[in-house]
């Protein structure tokens, strides 16, 4: 054999070596890139499970458990596309049914009481990472900006408010125990925690019944039956006020 052909068939050898390894450097980087996607998706299908799920019901309107389950159903579609083991056909058919029951008001969301500073730091995380991943969504054009903007409003409410529960339980339980200037003091720190949210008519009204029950402890340090009494009407007030979420959200505060 010649030389020159020697050197053509090293030559080829060598090309054919080289496409060999590019080849299985372009399908291993594939694979890797696949496994990454399919991390991504399960994670962020799990993640937005468990806010719809740990939230406490008090704090979940019908809105945010749909940008929920829509997190929830895209990551599921993505799954699809990647052909993985997960079942996605069974996470499909339990959003099917979870959204239907959300629009029908029978959906199964018990309210939780925000009796400790752990549990209130813990729903504030919660809802930390709700905001994130509202943001993050408007960011890749899965919500539009109204939506986005009308629920990053009434989050960062939500956030205000998980304070502002602990102070009004922990005002109650002073009450209870006949210590009504410690009560005064948990009544002025939920008041400070809702002017945060002063943009939102449903704050402002509380700002008002909480200064309203100060003033009302204050003229009644003498006489704790009576204080105890006019806190009753304020304690339905406040325990219900996410009930009016509804007719506030569609007021022209939202939309400006």
């Amino acid at each position: 054999m010649e030389a020159t052909t020697i050197v053509i068939v090293l030559a080829a050898i060598v090309a054919l070596s080289l496409v060999i390894i590019v080849v299985s450097q372009m399908r291993e980087k594939a694979r890797i890139e696949r496994m990454r996607e399919i991390r991504t998706q399960r994670d962020n299908y799990h993640r937005a499970s468990r806010l719809l799920t740990e939230i406490p019901g008090q704090y979940l309107n019908s809105g945010l458990k749909l940008i929920l389950l829509k997190q929830m159903e895209d990551a599921c579609k993505n799954l699809a596309t990647l052909k993985t083991d997960k079942p996605i056909d069974q996470w499909l058919n339990t959003i099917k049914q979870t959204r239907q029951q959300v629009i029908d008001k029978t959906d199964n969301h018990p309210p939780v009481k925000i009796d400790s500073p752990e549990k209130s730091q813990q729903v504030k995380e919660l809802l930390n990472n709700l905001f994130k991943l509202i943001e993050s969504m408007h960011k890749s054009g899965r919500i539009d900006a109204p939506t986005a903007k009308q629920n990053l409003k009434y989050v960062l409410f939500l956030i205000h408010k998980t304070h502002a529960d602990l102070h009004v339980f922990q005002a109650r339980d002073h009450i209870r125990q006949h210590e009504t200037r410690k009560a005064i003091h948990s009544y002025h720190s939920a008041s400070m925690e809702m002017v945060k949210s002063k943009d939102n008519p449903l704050a402002l009204k509380a700002v008002k019944s909480f200064r309203t029950r100060i003033k009302e402890l204050e003229a009644s340090l003498h006489d704790e039956e009576t204080a105890a009494e006019h806190g009753t009407k304020l304690d339905q007030e406040w325990d219900n006020m996410l009930q009016d979420e509804e007719s506030w959200k569609k007021r022209k505060d939202f939309d400006d």
